[in-house]
């Protein structure tokens, strides 16, 4: 192999090794930051669309159509981006096997794209730039990619998924032919992943435009993440180059086809033409370009006088007018006129090549409509016709005579002598003739008759024609001739009714309940500090059963002498408390450390109850401002770096004490005075006390030594701004509130608490940590206290948020009932469920269930009607890709109030006004309430390892240093350094801290101009004498109104101000040595080398600096679950092998043991081992003979010891993280305990013994919650995690780490994360800490804004079903028909999208006309047949609705005729078909070479096989079928409301064409006019007849007509409706069960297989579950809400274990608060065996041999429809039978499938 294959080699397999993860690439990824789009890849993307013509047609107004199609995408999805084209990618976009002929027409159609875009973006989408550079490694495009600070580039890779030899365009070709063209594509493919390599070498991803689907409002591609090329592979510079040397000579464009232009002869060519003809930029190339051709003899008059036609006809006519077959012209005027297209291709592409060009046109004002410029297929039509020798042209008077004009102009010579004698008229539209590339579309389709009481008013404006009678044809009747109504014979089981639970079941779920119980009582625990098992909630009562309070008997006047009484004792509880106090601060005094008497009388006054506080609080607080000044005193005398930190911090907490004591209670005049004495001799500003009239003394002698202190030496307000910043006062119009108890509420949140005393709905947006929190609880007591009846509903986006929510719950309320079966909360996700849901009154759940819930018709006359509020926390979630859908529908179905809460949301003013539509048309009104500040600022920090690193230990840590300033290794990164790309603006959100503003102000001042000052009003001299945050929040807001000003104007000193503050970030170097400990007793540890890139190595250097500061509990967020686990793992061997050597090698250790087994020994010696006596009833125990003395001599001798509690198997002290005093040894021991239980590796056992937790969502539940709980505690201080951990948990710490990158670390989970930091009432700073990831990314991160929420289309089709159910169900109840009418009357249905209700109310009319065509739904609007199962299967809509018709059509009762004979083969069968309807994950598009290395050698499946022959067979019928009903709808609605003509472009917005009443030529044949398709893609000959898929409908029709596919039923089949083939994953998996294949192959990360197999099994459930209800087989009904995948069930079944062990009884003895357990957890029946199996079992033997001869063989369903219409219809018992092995089949499927699920998880 040459080196260049060799080259070429290495380039292809490093590209295939590349990690790719498919995306949203707006939700997950990209948001609103700026990307570029490769124009060529763009272009070879739309070029390449079958539909368009322009090889033979040569539109180039359909092409240019085609890219601002794709562009408008890209922008209705809030895209932010950059099109970038690069000189030598120009013959890239020539789709494959293009002749050489009609290279030069794609040429020209690239620049005449990239001049129409260039020329008219600015005026309609300015962000949009076109820019266009030599190559990728052109050093301006490097330039560019710095300024613009671009995220990631989306580009083509050349791959094709088609083989060159099955590619129908070209498999004519010889086989020489076809290597020409494989080594075209070999180049193309070469030159696209060169490009894309030299890109990832600069850092950035890659998101792949081929592939790429638009899915409702998300962007689904294949990301190629930038992983940094191999050292083998050659460098882009070598490679580059010499690639596209190659791809250039293939697609030639040379710099002489540059054509010169006399600038003279232009200008008179205008001159000339203006005076017939507004000249235009189309024009003005024609002319030009004819001429050149005439000059050089390139062209026939003829041909020239026909392309002149051409010019004018296109400019006159309307688009509707233009719409022509393809060419029939005989084959010697095809290739005279290829020729002649050819060269013209040419001569204008050199023209627009020329600088020269632009200038003119611009100095002209021509209008540029070059995007126009040929129409091929109305050029074939007029050279023929003039072509003939004996045929006349008739024209009309203008043309004639301003085709004269240009002919003259061009001087040539031909004779004009037509006049005009005739006009034809336009055809009208005419779908009559017969259709060449699809499914004919039937224009006087009638739709079935319908109609319903609710939905008539709602349909009464759309006119429709209806038919008599629905068709009856095909397998379709007869499968369900009898068994049609599911309401009837085969009506759905109440489960509640059929399945009645034994005593012992009821035993069971009542001690299920009191374990989950027992849980959230330990949760609760955790959340509020309270400390053991029993709770002690606030007892609410209902008002309507409230009580007057009684007054003491003698009424008021004994009320006043109880109180005198009280006044008189109070004297005599002073002295005692001033006594009490005493002895506490003697052992204060005896503490040697200061800072632990510091901490230690701080909690004393935090536990003081506030009659106590009244006589100490100021006493207690002077004593620790004494101890603070003991300790600035010594420090103050070091003169170490870090010890100058701590003075500082010392010095700030003083002045924040004396701050705190100025308004506390218990004040004295010594107090003061001394107070005063040390503010004056630390020079300190003064806060100013009142006056106080107390003349107590002091209980104690301060030694202050005032003399030997060291005052500032700045000046106040500058010491506050650099150190106080995080202990000033945080009052922000805060003021007392009877409502609430706990604390002084800030205005925002009074008038929060207004709102919904006036019963409104309201919309807050407030940072983390603002206290949004108690908005929720006030909510839910009132909800309490209203009745008992009343119920809320807290909606969470997380099962772990929903088990917060309800633990919370149960630590603050508690309220007695007078009725059984009544609780306060209960909690309902798909997994479980603790307490009734139907019977509490605060309800908390996830958006799925409540959504099944409130589309329940036995909850629409009860429940439903009862529920007088929603909470919806994290609203923002609405976003979401996935699940987003579901929470726009419940937001609209809501019937009642709502509270939507959220911290991150991009433009709150945008979703405000859309919800406050949709409460409005519900009836209720809407305030939105904004607040900005968070409690505690977050500080952030870039860490850079260092170079080698010695752990002898963890650091102690120093003492009142807030912040990681100082700290080698860690940078501080100012919020302004991060605006390094201006174009980005300033993020709304960006807070500057006290200090921040400082710098800001004084790097302003210093760069200032004349013509930008900064004004003496923003000088800090200006600020009060003490500062509040209050005045930083003005100071900040009017410093950067000022800097934003600076930021928009050229010239400014912006650039120096951000260049100043980022110097610190620029010059960060690693530290060189890093050891941990050089103290007395400390091992000499070896320094090993440390990789920057790598985070294990790089993990605890980074821990040990933020306990030396006493940063941690620290969060480290890495979304990479395998990552998270081998951080932790790393660290536990990095902390074990220290501690090994420590223990080795210290003489202190050894010297410990030695005493600790002398101990033992003494031990043995006085207590010798005896065999230990049973224990019986009534007698006393061994040691009974002892006495009380000298029992508590010997305990008290044990506790003595320092032996007695030491575990020398224990991890030693400076080698874990754990807080031991946070965690009781019996509560560690109970959590062993369990985890133990449920097996839980060993590695993460000891983890937790060492203070470090793994949190992501393949963790074992218990395991995650106990992680959740110690941490709170404050017994785990690191905690590793994914993003679990960032939605609304209650997992406050001091230190967020963002450890590593991630394509989903975007802006908004960033914020997420980031918002964990800084715990209010504990750290008055947060850290966060940027750990290998780059400056870029970091400054990216903090600068960029929030992501826009973006809508969804809600009114889906099994939406539409579900409704009919819940009418029809609940007989019309009043709850349903509400939601309903709330539904249609909304005035813009869904966030983003346009006021169109009435095209809202086609789309239902033509959705319910679906569900009629599909035996779904009767003409009355009842359900019909398996409306359930599909119902039940919302979530995978459209797979629901292909089941359905594979159902309907009967191929299920044929494939699985053999299920007892060839069990194997039909389970197999049945797997494949099953893995193309759900789970679709498509494979990206690959090139033969991929599947040749890759795919063809895996040992695993990689490609799914295709659909058997039959099941293809019946879903294209079923999207044939779905095509032609909504091309229908779109043709009715058109008919009804649309009469205006579609000829504007999409993005550009410009109008091209004439009228399109204008008349025509009648030598012009057009085909008649388009009312569906839309125009511009008509240029190429398609028509209303000739859509080929739903997605072509979608993307061709015209505009005003909203489709969205994804609303739409269908289920493209590969490949025939789509190119790119199913992984097959799941097919994969079901064979050989193997995780790392499913990895290694599939290219499926580990992390996600376990959620994709779950819900593929819950999918099987489903079905299972639909059929058994459907067919009344006993012992087999479960209700929907119970199903759950096999992954989930194993560990309901593993739960059940421990229950029924007896395991958790400590439940029993948990003081429920007054919650009533009356209605518990219905356990769920195992379907997989059991008595209920062993019954269906038999009922299936006896089907089969009763109808042993009634199945026919599978390969029937090949046969032709003839045959099949043939066959005699099917007896109701054959059908039947049909189902009973349906329904063993799916059985068999998903008890194998679960069984290989729960196996490879065991």
């Amino acid at each position: 192999m040459t080196d260049k294959a060799e080259e070429r080699s290495a380039l292809m397999d490093w590209y295939g090794k590349l990690p790719t993860r498919r995306v949203d690439l707006v939700g997950d990824y990209a948001g609103q930051e700026l990307f570029i789009v490769e124009g060529d890849g763009l272009l070879l993307r739309c070029f390449d669309d079958p539909k368009l013509d322009l090889a033979d047609g040569f539109q180039l107004l359909h092409a240019a159509y085609a890219v601002e199609q794709f562009l408008q995408g890209l922008i209705q999805r809030k895209c932010n981006f950059h099109i970038v084209f690069f000189d030598l990618h120009h013959g890239l976009c020539i789709p494959r096997g293009s002749p050489s002929t009609l290279k030069t027409q794609y040429l020209l159609a690239r620049t005449i794209i990239i001049r129409h875009l260039a020329v008219h973006l600015p005026d309609t989408q300015p962000n949009i730039r076109v820019y266009t550079f030599s190559s990728a490694l052109d050093p301006l495009f490097q330039e560019y990619l710095k300024a613009s600070g671009a995220y990631f580039v989306m580009t083509h890779d050349g791959a094709n998924p088609l083989p060159v030899d099955k590619d129908p365009r070209i498999s004519h070709q010889q086989d020489s032919g076809l290597k020409a063209i494989e080594k075209e594509e070999l180049q193309r493919r070469k030159a696209f992943r060169s490009t894309i390599l030299s890109l990832v070498d600069l850092g950035y991803n890659i998101a792949l435009i081929d592939g790429l689907e638009w899915m409702d409002t998300r962007i689904m591609t294949m990301v190629v993440e930038g992983v940094r090329k191999s050292a083998a592979l050659p460098e882009p510079n070598d490679s580059l180059p010499d690639t596209h040397t190659n791809v250039a000579n293939i697609f030639p464009r040379k710099s002489e086809s540059i054509i010169d232009i006399s600038e003279a002869h232009l200008e008179s060519v205008i001159q000339e033409a203006t005076k017939v003809r507004t000249m235009t930029e189309r024009m003005l190339i024609t002319v030009t370009a004819l001429g050149f051709m005439c000059k050089h003899n390139l062209a026939t008059p003829k041909l020239v006088v026909a392309t002149l036609i051409q010019m004018l006809l296109v400019t006159d006519l309307g688009l509707s007018s233009r719409r022509f077959a393809s060419s029939t012209i005989g084959a010697d005027d095809r290739d005279q006129l290829d020729g002649f297209i050819g060269d013209f291709a040419k001569i204008a592409d050199g023209l627009l090549q020329n600088p020269k060009w632009g200038d003119i046109c611009r100095r002209h004002s021509l209008n540029c409509d070059i995007a126009d410029l040929v129409d091929g297929r109305l050029l074939v039509q007029i050279w023929p016709e003039l072509n003939k020798p004996s045929t006349r042209l008739i024209l009309t008077d203008r043309l004639q005579d301003d085709l004269e004009i240009f002919v003259r102009i061009i001087n040539i010579s031909v004779e004009l002598t037509n006049t005009l004698t005739e006009c034809s008229k336009l055809p009208e539209s005419d779908e009559s003739e017969s259709a060449e590339l699809g499914f004919v579309v039937d224009k006087t389709m009638s739709i079935l008759p319908f109609s319903h009481d609710v939905f008539d008013k709602h349909l009464k404006p759309i006119s429709v024609s209806f038919q008599n009678s629905k068709d009856s044809s095909g397998r379709s009747m007869r499968v369900f001739q009898e068994v049609s109504h599911w309401h009837n014979a085969k009506r759905r089981l109440d489960p509640k009714a059929s399945h009645a639970l034994s005593d012992w079941d009821k035993k069971r779920a009542l001690r299920r309940n009191q374990f989950f119980m027992a849980e959230m009582a330990g949760y609760a625990a955790s959340l509020t500090g309270v400390t053991g098992k029993t709770l002690e909630p606030e007892l609410i009562t209902a008002s309507e059963e409230a009580k007057p309070t009684k007054l003491p008997k003698g009424g008021s006047s004994a009320r006043a002498m109880i109180d005198a009484n009280k006044a008189s004792k109070g004297g005599g509880k002073a002295d005692k408390t001033l006594a009490a106090w005493k002895t506490v601060r003697i052992n204060l005094d005896a503490e040697r450390s200061l800072q632990s008497r510091y901490r230690k009388t701080k909690s004393y006054l935090r536990d003081l109850p506030d009659e106590k506080k009244d006589v100490l609080q100021a006493e207690v607080e002077y004593y620790m401002i004494c101890t603070l000044l003991k300790m600035y005193r010594i420090l103050s005398k070091q003169s170490e770096m870090e010890i100058g930190a701590q003075v500082d911090g010392v010095l700030a907490l003083i002045f924040s004490m004396v701050r705190e004591l100025s308004n506390a209670r218990g004040l004295t005049k010594p107090i003061v005075s001394q107070v005063n004495m040390i503010v004056r001799a630390l020079k300190l500003p003064n806060p100013r006390f009142s006056p106080v009239e107390n003349e107590r003394k002091f209980s104690f002698e301060a030694d202050l030594r005032l003399g030997e202190i060291k005052a500032i030496t700045s000046a106040h307000n500058e010491f506050q701004l650099l150190h106080c910043g995080p202990y000033m006062d945080r009052n922000l119009d805060s003021a007392p509130d009877a409502r609430v108890k706990s604390f002084n509420p800030d205005g925002w949140q009074r008038k929060v608490l207004d709102e919904l005393d006036a019963e409104r709905s309201i919309f807050v947006v407030a940072p983390t940590s603002a206290g949004k929190t108690f908005i929720s609880f006030y909510a839910m007591e009132r909800i309490l206290r209203k009745n008992d009846d009343s119920v809320l509903v807290y909606v969470a986006p997380t099962k772990a948020l929903v088990n917060q929510i309800g633990a919370e719950i149960q630590a603050r309320f508690k309220k007695n009932y007078r009725h059984a079966g009544k609780s306060v909360w209960a909690i309902h996700t798909r997994d479980y469920r603790i307490n009734n849901p139907s019977g509490c009154q605060i309800l908390v759940t996830v958006p799925h269930i409540l959504q099944i819930m409130l589309l329940s018709s036995s909850n629409a006359k009860s429940w439903s009607k009862k529920i007088k509020c929603i909470i919806f926390d994290e609203i923002h979630c609405i976003g979401q890709a996935e699940d987003g859908v579901v929470w726009e529908q419940l937001l609209l179905l809501a019937p009642c109030p709502i509270i939507a809460l959220s911290a991150t949301i991009g433009n709150p003013d945008q979703f405000n006004s859309w919800l406050t539509s949709t409460q409005r048309s519900s009836g209720f009104d809407l305030t939105m309430i904004t607040h900005q500040h968070r409690y505690s600022d977050l500080r952030k920090f870039i860490y850079s390892p260092p170079v080698e690193f010695a752990f002898n230990g963890l650091p102690e840590p120093s003492f009142a240093t807030l912040g990681l300033d100082g700290l080698q290794g860690l940078t501080y990164v100012h919020p302004v350094a991060s605006l390094v790309n201006k174009s980005r603006g300033m993020p709304q959100d960006m807070s500057l801290e006290a200090r921040d503003c400082l710098l800001l102000w004084k790097t302003m001042r210093k760069y200032q101009t004349d013509d930008y000052p900064v004004g003496e009003d923003l000088s800090p001299d200006r600020l009060p004498q003490v500062i509040r945050k209050m005045d930083i929040i003005e100071w900040e807001k009017q410093l950067k109104a000022l800097l934003k000003s600076w930021m928009l104007e050229e010239g400014s000193p912006f650039d120096k101000v951000v260049a100043e503050l980022s110097e610190p970030i620029e010059k960060a170097e690693r530290p060189k040595n890093y050891r941990t400990r050089d103290e007395e007793g400390s091992v000499a540890t070896k320094a090993t080398a440390v990789d920057a890139t790598d985070l294990y190595s790089s993990t605890l250097p980074l821990l040990c600096k933020l306990q030396s500061r006493g940063a941690l509990p620290a969060i480290l967020f890495n979304y990479d679950r395998s990552k998270c686990e081998g951080i932790c793992r790393t660290i536990m061997k990095q902390l074990k092998d220290a501690e090994d050597a420590f223990k080795a090698s210290s003489p202190m250790w050894k010297a410990k043991i030695r005493g600790y087994e002398q101990y033992l020994k003494d031990k043995s010696k006085h207590n010798p081992t005896k065999a230990p006596a049973i224990k019986k009833k009534g007698k006393a125990n061994d040691d009974e003979g002892m006495s009380k003395a000298d029992k508590m001599q010997d305990a008290a001798s044990e506790e003595v010891n320092p032996y007695a509690n030491f575990n020398p198997d224990a991890a030693v002290e400076g080698f874990h993280f754990a807080n031991i005093a946070k965690a009781e040894a019996a509560e560690l021991a109970a959590i062993h305990k369990e985890l133990v239980r449920r097996e839980l590796p060993a590695w993460l056992m000891e983890s937790l013994t060492r203070g470090i937790g793994v949190h992501h969502a393949g963790m074992n539940r218990k395991y995650r919650q106990a992680v959740e709980m110690l941490f709170r505690k404050g017994f785990l201080r690191v905690v590793i995690a994914t993003g679990t951990l960032a939605l609304g948990i209650n997992m406050p710490c001091a230190t967020v780490v963002f450890s590593g990158d991630s394509v989903f670390l975007t802006a908004l989970n960033f914020r997420q994360a980031a918002g964990r930091a800084g715990r209010r009432g504990f750290d008055l700073l947060g850290n966060v800490v940027f750990q290998n990831i780059t400056t870029a990314k970091v400054c990216r991160l903090l600068s960029s804004r929030l992501p826009d929420l973006t809508g969804h289309f809600p009114v889906t089709t099994t939406l539409v079903l579900r409704l009919f159910t819940l009418l029809y169900e609940s007989g019309n109840s009043k709850f349903a028909v509400d939601a309903i009418n709330s539904l249609l009357s909304q005035p813009r249905l869904y966030l983003d999208g346009p006021a169109f209700k009435d095209q809202v109310l086609h789309h239902l009319r033509f959705s319910i006309e679906y569900l009629r065509r599909h035996d779904l739904l009767s003409a009355e609007g009842v359900p019909l047949n398996f409306a359930g199962l599909t119902s039940h299967l919302y979530y995978t809509e459209n797979s629901s609705f292909a089941l359905n018709a594979l159902i309907k059509e009967g191929y299920f009762h044929e494939l699985c005729s053999d299920i007892e004979t060839a069990e194997s083969r039909v389970l197999r069968d049945l797997m494949v078909v099953m893995a193309h309807l759900f789970g679709r994950r498509p494979c990206r598009h690959s090139d033969q070479e991929y599947i040749d290395e890759i795919v063809k050698r895996s040992p695993s499946v990689v490609f799914l096989p295709q659909l058997p022959n039959a099941a293809a067979r019946i879903l294209q019928q079923h999207n044939q079928q779905t095509l032609r009903i909504f091309s229908t709808y779109v043709r009715t609605f058109v008919d009804q409301h649309i009469d205006s003509p579609d000829h504007t472009l999409p993005v550009t917005g410009l109008s091209v064409g004439g009228n399109d009443n204008a008349p025509a030529p009648s030598f012009l044949k057009p085909l008649p006019s388009t009312k569906i398709r839309s125009p511009f893609v008509a240029l190429s000959g398609h028509g209303d007849d000739d859509f080929s898929s739903i997605s072509d409908l979608c993307r061709t029709v015209r505009s005003g007509v909203f489709l969205e596919e994804n609303a739409i039923p269908h289920l493209d089949v590969y490949p025939d409706g789509t190119e790119t083939p199913l992984n097959a994953y799941l097919y994969d998996f079901y064979m050989h069960g193997d995780v790392d294949a499913l990895e290694r192959a599939n290219s499926v990360r580990k992390a996600d297989v376990w959620f994709l197999l779950n819900d593929f099994s819950l999918v099987l459930a489903t079905i299972q579950t639909s059929l058994a209800n459907f067919m009344k087989i006993p012992d087999t009904a479960t209700d929907m809400e119970d199903l759950v995948g096999g992954g989930d069930e194993g560990n309901n079944k593993d739960e059940d274990q421990f229950v029924d062990s007896g395991y958790g009884s400590a439940a029993s003895s948990v003081h429920d608060g007054g919650n009533a357990l009356a209605s518990t957890t219905t356990s769920l029946p195992d379907r997989s065996k059991g008595k209920g199996k062993k019954k269906v079992e038999e009922d299936w033997e006896e089907a089969a041999d009763a109808d042993a001869q009634a199945e026919e063989d599978a390969a029937a369903w090949d046969q032709d429809d003839s045959e099949d219409d043939d066959e005699g219809p099917q007896t109701a018992k054959e059908l039947e039978q049909g189902f009973l092995r349906i329904y063993k089949s799916f059985s068999k499927l998903k008890e194998e499938f679960d069984r290989k699920f729960r196996a490879m998880f065991a």
